[in-house]
This record gives C-alpha cells, sequence and structure tokens, in this order.
C-alpha cells in the first residue's frame, strides 16, 4: 500500500511539473503575443509618420525651402543694415562735440548755495490717528 501511494505521489508531482511548465509557456506566448502588438503599433506609426513626411516633402520642394531660407537672409542682412544704421548715426564729429562739452561742464565752477552751520532742530513726530482697516476675509481654497 505504502508503495501505491509512493507512486500516487511521484504522479501527481509530474503532473504539477507538467503543469507549471504548461502555465510558464503559456504566459511567454501571452508576452511575445503583447510584444507583437506593441511592434505592429510601432510599425503603424512609422507608416503614418513616412505617409506625411511624403506629402510635406510634396508641398514643399527643395527649390522652395531654399527660396524661403534666401529670403530670410535677405530680410536678416537688412535688419542689420538698418541696426548699424541707427546705431551709428552719430559722426565722428558729433562725438567730438559732445565730448568737448563734457569737459566744459566738468570745468565749469559751479556756484553752490552755502550750508547752514547750525544744527537742525529735533523734529518730534506727530501722533497720527489709527486709521480702522477692515480685517480680511479668509476663504477656503478649493
Amino acid at each position: 500500500k505504502a508503495m501505491l501511494l509512493l507512486k500516487k505521489k511521484r504522479y501527481q508531482e509530474q503532473l504539477i511539473d507538467k503543469t507549471e511548465n504548461q502555465i510558464s509557456n503559456l504566459e511567454r506566448m501571452v508576452q511575445d503575443i503583447e510584444f507583437t502588438q506593441i511592434e505592429m503599433k510601432v510599425i503603424e506609426g512609422l507608416k503614418i509618420g513616412n505617409d506625411c513626411l511624403n506629402k510635406m516633402h510634396q508641398v514643399m520642394s527643395i527649390e522652395e525651402v531654399e527660396r524661403i531660407m534666401g529670403e530670410t537672409q535677405d530680410a536678416v542682412e537688412y535688419q542689420r543694415q538698418i541696426d548699424e544704421l541707427l546705431a551709428g548715426s552719430l559722426t565722428e564729429e558729433d562725438e567730438d562735440a559732445i565730448l568737448e562739452e563734457l569737459n566744459a561742464i566738468t570745468q565749469e565752477q559751479l556756484e553752490l548755495p552755502e550750508v547752514p552751520s547750525e544744527p537742525l532742530p529735533e523734529k518730534i513726530p506727530e501722533a497720527s490717528p489709527v486709521k480702522n482697516r477692515p480685517k480680511p476675509e479668509l476663504v477656503a481654497a478649493s
């Protein structure tokens, strides 16, 4: 009878091992399927992106892009010329005249008023009436 029980136990252990292997295989298959589904979504996204790029390439030719970039470069150069004109609006003669005027101003003797030698009287601060302010109302945050 003990031998029969040991055989039955051994058979059930083998059955459990087979079942665990099958479960493991099924889990691996489910993971492979999920990964393949993700790969398919990526491929579909790449196809859509490629189609969009092809449509954009049809709309914008290389000549069009070169023309736009040339116009942009011309506009930048034009703006740079305007900036140079505005920044360099003073001639060298104007700058010399400004420096001479600055030197004349700094060389002049300015007449300043005399400073009193007496100490200043101490001023007593007047009591100002305190204004009653309404207290701010607290509001619960929502």
